[in-house]
């Protein structure tokens, strides 16, 4: 059992090796960003929070993200977690210490996905999902195989993220390095963390995250 955090802008992978590591290691993903969607579906007054946040492009407050992670850490996972989008900020780290210390956890491992700018402006923009199942495609490098048809499933709902613009993207990427980039700093003091290729093949950028856990 570990817990890790996946470090990265937007568009860097986390959430491909997440999904791997749920399937091979039983790992349970808290994806900051698949319970925002989740809470902006939801219709709740949290919900409709986080919509006029995103439909502005901008980060979440810490207030409303250390809620829905605490949620989420109450039940227990077999594997670990994956802290997918989370921490964001130092705040968020701290918050997150006291989390696990209070639960009786800890951190064991922080793994920093590195991308160019560049080539993740173009990974983004090209990304849509199957509305259906939620496998996602990309227009370059991962196409479905019949246009509008989901290769999995065969449904034809095929989604853009409304966030993945070029536009909203400037200022996502802003916000990151802006707040979320002292993490780095921050975790390497505490000796945690590790750096992979985030623009290696999925299979190369997988066995480097493996290889980090092992070790853990």
């Amino acid at each position: 059992m570990a817990n890790i955090i996946l470090l990265g802008p937007p568009g860097a992978g986390k959430g491909t090796q997440a999904k791997r590591l749920v399937e091979e290691r039983a790992m349970v993903q808290l994806s900051t960003g698949d319970m925002l969607r989740e809470a902006k579906k939801s219709g709740t007054e949290m919900g409709r929070r986080v919509a006029e946040v995103m439909a502005r492009g901008e980060l979440v407050t810490d207030e409303i993200v250390i809620g829905l992670i605490a949620e989420k850490l109450a039940s227990p996972a077999a594997g670990g977690f994956i802290f997918d989008g989370f921490p964001r900020t130092l705040m968020q780290a701290d918050a997150l210490g006291a989390l696990l210390a209070r639960t009786g956890q800890g951190l064991d491992a922080v793994i920093e996905m590195q991308v160019d700018d560049a080539a993740l402006v173009a990974r983004i923009t090209g990304r849509y999902t199957c509305g259906s199942c939620g496998e996602v495609y990309h227009d370059q490098t991962r196409p479905s195989k019949v246009e509008g048809t989901c290769d999995v499933c065969g449904g034809h709902n095929m989604q853009r993220r409304a966030d993945d613009n070029a536009d909203a993207l400037k200022t996502r990427l802003m916000e990151y390095y802006k707040k979320t980039s002292p993490l780095i700093g921050y975790y390497y003091a505490k000796g945690q963390l590790s750096s992979v290729d985030g623009l290696a093949e999925m299979d190369a950028v997988a066995a480097a995250v493996a290889k980090v856990l092992d070790k853990a």
